[in-house]
């Protein structure tokens, strides 16, 4: 499939997008699978990116696997050691991030049970630390995560379907069978299941107990895909998380993708990697997300190029579950990204054998583990078959682990016994086994390698082969074996690399590094040190969690303080408004490849953009600011001060534009626009117009305040347009963007909060309400100098943005000719005035179509106009 155009939104079909494909076609009929429609003729497992600068090409072969190649058009040097820029995260605390309140975190988990267990120990760390923790999976591990002490909600999804699916489609796109079965039709549907479970978990009370909850802070692995929206509606901090790396990095390619053939430098490659990955994913599945964001909460839909590469885009922080004595941090991941170590959760300590187990073990040496717990086997008889004639040759006793894949009925023989739930870490602890085979899931190869065990990789799908590579590397086993491709011989021979003394002495090496790491506790660490600590804390009460704002006062509010005021008639609380402590520009501009990430450079090497080689031969300098939180009441101070900017010219006498009316966002937007352009337009144009207009009036002395006139117009009027970019559709958006749902839901948590508020008044003592409202009348002294600090924060964050869009502006239009495109949404409509009237809107007046037909060239124009003004006043 080739790429479509990059600037155009992908949406849902206004019909059930949801319903899974027909289980039988024929073969010239078309499968609908919602607002993917597939045709059996074409191949679909293949995604094609043809452009100036770059052809590449991802395709799925007969066993699962992808492949990408990478093809120049003109030679390019590798990225530069020192390409990666540092992130200044907001709002973080570098001195006393230990000083945290206590919070409502939700974790979202979606995969097996390997994947949620390394949560569940985090969970238990960040327990005890006092916050409340809910995990968000599927209905299979409710009793496992309860049992550790943790709260539950249920997403949705079948875990074991999932694998199931993945056995058959290891990489990123489906196979043909699984196209034209109704495989990926029922994968779509349990995926738009889960995103919308995930968002429930943040807010949702519990369906078993009736407990409220509403969350404060975001962890999750990328799977789950809802996280950066679900963080972006409630304007809550993020951390992701995951056991294989998915930040782009030069120093290794995407553990999903295999690179065929490639004729850029190795790093670049690897670098690109992960932006064809992300392509990818967006391809199958971007019109789920923007169904979700629109109907959901009420946020604007993502193109193939912002909803590709997003995460990595907008800087959110990382921290890897994964050893650095296995996979050292690239010098590429900067200090927005950790690597901690592995997560370990304590099973042994509670486990007794069954006396069957302890006496195979204890009648001979050690046996070898063999096991590939959640992954479903298809051919289950005939791959325990494989392992029991490859332990009998090899002269190993085995413990074999049936999991979900079954044994399919085979005899077992006297070397061999079948295990049922062991916990791994009593398992392959003491030298209990010789050595183990399995997956390669992360949390088996975790804890085998922490205690010490040589091991064989067998992976069926996603990380699992990047594990075993990383296995063989440090020299605790051999190569991979991938399932399809696994034998008797193999088999035998990888069990005897194993057991040998090379292996056991590197299995050894690592496990001593790994047992000094304390990952689950630095895991707690990382997620505070990336927390916007100074933007969370109560003004009045800093250990307490700031969850209201009020405008008037200029004070965030925790719920306690919030309550004992109202109690206390010092304020109401329908005059609060809900406090964001974290923002998300996702469809923020950037004016450089590097600060967009792996997605902008391989957009900007595929079309060849001018000036593409200075990313390689000179990279921007500086740092990357991540997106600044400002309440939604000093945007309307900011307003008020877009307005001030407007009518200033008539206090010395010039003449007004009249203003348009805000009436929703597409207003908004489109008065935003308008006073860009008039504001540089008047500005320019004054410069002559303005002595002119002064002449007639007033002969030599008003052409001489003409002047005067020009010379601020043109400096206040540019301002006022620049500062209204923002302020414009932020009024316009707040009038149209709630959707009826997203309004009642923020009802609920206006609700949950203030219930919160009064449980934590009745808790609370006379001396502790007495105090906050000594502090509250402190700071009602000081009001306007709050306000204005607010206040010169937002106007100077607004007006950066606005020159950092304006420059973005600038460097697409200069890139030369449009990149060439493939399959436009609209054939019978050009991509240039599609994106001119889908972003401001028409109304179907001649005036309106000619201002929205030239706007984006006048812009560009006025800019470079003003700029070559502004040169010639400093020269």
């Amino acid at each position: 499939m080739q790429d479509i155009d990059d600037d155009v939104v992908i949406l849902p079909n206004d019909n059930d997008e949801l319903e899974a494909a027909p289980e039988y076609a024929s073969d010239d009929a078309v499968v609908d699978l919602g607002s993917i429609q597939t045709d059996p003729k074409i191949n679909y497992a293949e995604w094609k990116s043809t452009g100036k600068g770059l052809t590449s090409l991802a395709r799925v072969t007969e066993d699962g696997r992808i492949v990408i190649s990478l093809n120049l058009a003109q030679k390019l040097p590798d990225l530069p050691k020192n390409y990666a820029r540092d992130v200044k995260e907001f709002a973080v605390d570098e001195t006393e991030w230990r000083h945290y309140p206590r919070m409502n975190i939700v974790v979202m988990i979606v995969g097996s049970r390997g994947d949620v267990q390394p949560y569940v120990a985090l969970g238990q760390l960040l327990l005890k630390d006092g916050h409340r923790i809910r995990i968000a999976t599927h209905e299979t591990f409710r009793s496992f995560v309860t049992d550790a002490g943790l709260e539950f909600f249920d997403i949705g999804g079948d875990p074991q379907d999932l694998m199931s699916y993945m056995v058959k489609n290891p990489g990123l796109m489906p196979g043909m069978e699984s196209l034209t079965n109704g495989d990926i039709g029922r994968k779509r549907k349990m995926l738009a299941e889960m995103i919308n479970g995930c968002w429930l978990s943040c807010h949702a009370s519990c369906p078993k107990t009736g407990r409220t909850f509403a969350a404060d802070a975001i962890i999750s692995n990328p799977p789950s895909f809802a996280h950066v929206h679900c963080a972006e509606a409630l304007g809550i901090p993020l951390l992701l998380s995951f056991t294989m790396p998915w930040s782009p990095t030069t120093a290794f390619p995407h553990p999903l993708v295999n690179i065929k053939q490639s004729n850029a430098e190795s790093g670049l490659t690897n670098y690109l990697s992960y932006a064809m990955a992300d392509l990818l994913t967006w391809q199958g599945m971007g019109d789920i997300v923007n169904a979700f964001r629109t109907r959901t909460l009420g946020l604007t839909p993502l193109t193939l190029r912002s909803g590709s590469g997003l995460v990595d885009r907008v800087k959110i922080p990382w921290t890897y579950c994964m050893s650095p004595a296995l996979v050292p941090k690239p010098d590429d991941w900067k200090t927005h990204i950790d690597v901690v170590g592995f997560y370990f959760l304590d099973l042994a300590k509670s486990f007794t054998p069954a006396d069957d187990l302890a006496a195979f073990l204890a009648g001979g040496a050690p046996p070898v583990y063999i096991g590939f717990g959640s992954v479903v086997v298809d051919d289950a008889a005939a791959m325990t078959k494989i392992i029991f004639d490859a332990t009998a040759q090899a002269g190993v006793r085995a413990l074999v682990s049936a999991g979900w894949g079954g044994l399919g009925g085979v005899s077992v023989p006297p070397h061999v016994f079948i295990l049922g739930n062991v916990p791994h870490d009593w398992l392959f602890d003491n030298e209990r086994v010789s050595a183990v085979v399995h997956h390669g899931g992360a949390g088996t190869t975790a804890v085998g390698l922490a205690k010490g065990r040589p091991t064989v990789v067998v992976p069926f799908f996603g990380d699992q082969g990047f594990w075993g590579a990383m296995i063989h590397k440090a020299g605790a086993g051999p190569e991979p074996i991938p399932h399809k491709q696994l034998n008797v011989e193999k088999l035998r021979d990888a069990i005897n690399f194993a057991v040998s003394p090379s292996a056991k002495m590197a299995a050894k090496q690592l496990a001593d590094r790994i047992q000094s790491e304390d990952g689950a506790r630095k895991g707690v660490e990382s997620f505070y040190r990336h927390l916007p600590l100074l933007n969370m804390r109560c003004d009045l009460d800093p250990s307490k969690l700031a969850v209201w704002w009020s405008t008037e006062h200029c004070l965030k509010l925790s719920v306690f303080a919030a309550q004992t005021l109202a109690d206390a008639k010092h304020l109401k609380l329908d005059t609060l408004d809900l406090h964001r402590t974290k923002e998300y520009d996702t469809r923020k501009q950037v004016t450089d490849p590097i600060t967009g990430g792996a997605s902008a450079i391989f957009w900007t090497i595929t079309h060849y953009y001018a000036g593409i080689a200075e990313i390689f031969y000179s990279p921007v300098k500086g740092i990357i600011h991540t997106t600044t939180a400002i309440p939604a009441g000093v945007m309307k101070i900011v307003a008020s001060v877009q307005e001030g900017f407007h009518n200033a010219p008539k206090l010395y006498g010039s003449t007004v534009r009249p203003a348009g009316k805000v009436t929703d966002f597409k207003s908004g937007v489109k008065e935003a626009g308008r006073g860009l352009f008039y504001g540089y337009y008047d500005g320019i144009v004054g410069l002559v117009r303005e002595p002119v207009e002064g002449a007639k009036k007033e002969g030599f002395i008003g052409a001489i305040k003409g002047s005067a006139r020009s010379f601020a117009n043109v400096t206040i009027r540019p301002a006022a347009g620049i500062v209204g970019v923002i302020s414009h559709p932020i009024q316009g958006a707040w009038r149209s963007l709630q959707s009826t749902v997203g309004q009642k839901q923020e009802h609920q948590i206006r609700l949950t909060r203030i219930n919160d508020g009064l449980e934590a008044v009745k808790a609370s003592t006379g001396t502790q309400r007495s105090e906050i409202i000594r502090k509250f009348k402190e700071a009602k002294l000081d009001i306007q100098s709050r306000k204005a600090k607010y206040k010169e924060a937002a106007e100077k964050v607004l007006r950066e943005d606005a020159e950092i869009d304006s420059k973005a502006g600038l460097s697409e239009g200069q890139s030369g000719k449009e990149p060439e495109r493939h399959q436009s949404v609209s054939a019978e409509e050009p991509s240039s005035s599609r994106r001119a009237t889908s972003a401001l809107g028409t109304s179907g007046t001649g005036e309106d179509a000619a201002f929205e037909h030239d706007l984006e060239l006048a812009k560009q124009l006025s800019l470079a106009e003003q700029r070559g003004y502004e040169r010639g006043l400093a020269s």
